[in-house]
């Protein structure tokens, strides 16, 4: 290892950056248990058979509502109150929300814990995120955002190891638990340097539609969107439907959904540490995400393209087909580095959070070409669409590896 790459890496591993990781670990701790949990909590409230799906898929809907409320809402206050204050306000909502779900008797109670849950999801990583871009220097936020993203993807190998050997309301006491011992930490956390700089000016800060109202500050946001589409295809289509695709390309034995999405997160975090590093070291993001989209069409086709493959040949296949998408944080990195400080937290937060909803979005056109193009002609015209859309719009984005961060927007 080089002698500045050391360096480098020296001035990344700051508080902030151990926080902000902490922060998303347990974040994604939260965001996976629920699905974990499901089956054994509903089951502890009475509700059995076919109502098992439709429950659960009301009570997800529930936490995804939450988040998208939530990130607008912490996006906004992130540029109009800080970063800090939004790191904490998040962090205190979803665990106290764990907490609290541990305690429900009713789905009544359990939907509405998730949906306050959601609303406190959707603001820890766009609150962190932008506060470590902002802090460290730009030779080194790539190093930054990536150990946030990857520790955090831990969260979720640790919620599959929590929901395995604890009881379900066991392992949400302990995620709300981590989470309350984290508020203490962020006593000691200073607020951005660049954000201080411009509280004074009267500088208009986090107006939402101020992404809506202007043409090239529009398509500047819906690009960022865009890039991060495949990600969520994959996840919320290959991944999530795998038992019944499983069987579709002849897999022999019985598909795990469980052990197929644990094999794609671990693919997760080895694609985010390659592609944070590999973005640093090229000193480029666009051409690292070129490169990771590239992978992703190619083993989204080697997906279909097997047929009676043994289940240890499936789960690798995921493992690489989540490496593939492991470009998350360099995602959020990028869409952290395309808006001025007035509205980076907006940008920021609310773009993953619009990222993960579009999943509704990707299921029922999934769902809608089914019946006419079968199991793989629909999971592949969606998949390609999402793809081709984000190499469009990675192609029309601004390269920000060299971008200094110390700018505004200028909104009326």
């Amino acid at each position: 290892m080089s002698s500045s790459l050391k360096e480098e890496l020296k001035a990344t591993l700051n508080f902030t950056v151990f926080v902000g990781a902490l922060g998303y670990f347990v974040d994604m701790y939260d965001l996976l248990l629920y699905g974990i949990v499901r089956i054994p909590s509903l089951t502890a409230l009475g509700i059995t058979g076919d109502k098992l799906v439709t429950v659960g898929v009301f009570l997800l809907n529930m936490q995804m509502a939450g988040m998208l409320i939530g990130g607008i809402i912490w996006g906004v206050l992130g540029d109009k109150r800080g970063r800090k204050s939004v790191l904490f306000g998040s962090i205190a909502i979803y665990s106290l929300a764990n907490i609290a779900n541990a305690f429900v008797t009713t789905t009544g109670m359990y939907a509405a814990v998730r949906f306050c849950a959601g609303v406190g999801l959707a603001g820890e990583l766009g609150a962190a995120i932008t506060l470590v871009s902002e802090v460290l220097k730009k030779e080194s936020r790539g190093y930054g955002t990536t150990i946030v993203a990857c520790v955090g993807l831990l969260g979720s190998v640790t919620a599959g190891l929590a929901g395995t050997y604890l009881t379900w309301r066991a392992a949400y006491i302990f995620g709300g638990g981590l989470g309350l011992l984290l508020l203490a930490m962020q006593a000691k956390l200073f607020e951005s340097g660049i954000y201080s700089s411009i509280i004074s000016k009267g500088i208009k800060r986090g107006s939402f539609i101020s992404l809506f109202n202007n043409r090239e500050r529009f398509f500047k946001y819906m690009r960022c969107i865009m890039i991060g589409l495949p990600m969520w295809f994959v996840v919320g289509i290959l991944i999530m439907l795998s038992p019944e695709l499983g069987k579709h390309i002849g897999v022999i034995g019985i598909v795990m959904a469980s052990k197929a999405i644990m094999y794609t997160y671990m693919g997760l975090i080895a694609g985010d540490i390659v592609s944070g590093f590999c973005s640093q070291y090229f000193k480029t993001r666009k051409k690292v995400v070129a490169t990771f989209l590239t992978t992703t069409s190619i083993f989204v086709i080697l997906y279909f393209s097997v047929h009676n493959i043994s289940l240890t040949f499936f789960y690798t296949l995921c493992f690489f087909i989540g490496a593939s998408i492991g470009y998350w944080a360099v995602f959020v990195t990028i869409a952290s580095e395309q808006f001025g400080t007035n509205m980076r937290a907006t940008v920021t937060t609310t773009v993953p959070n619009f990222v993960r909803g579009s999943t509704v979005l990707i299921t029922l056109s999934f769902q809608a070409l089914r019946g006419w193009l079968g199991l793989t002609g629909a999971a592949l015209t969606v998949g390609f669409t999402t793809i081709i859309l984000a190499f469009i719009s990675l192609y029309f984005m601004e390269e920000t590896y060299h971008k200094d961060l110390n700018y505004i927007e200028e909104i009326e």
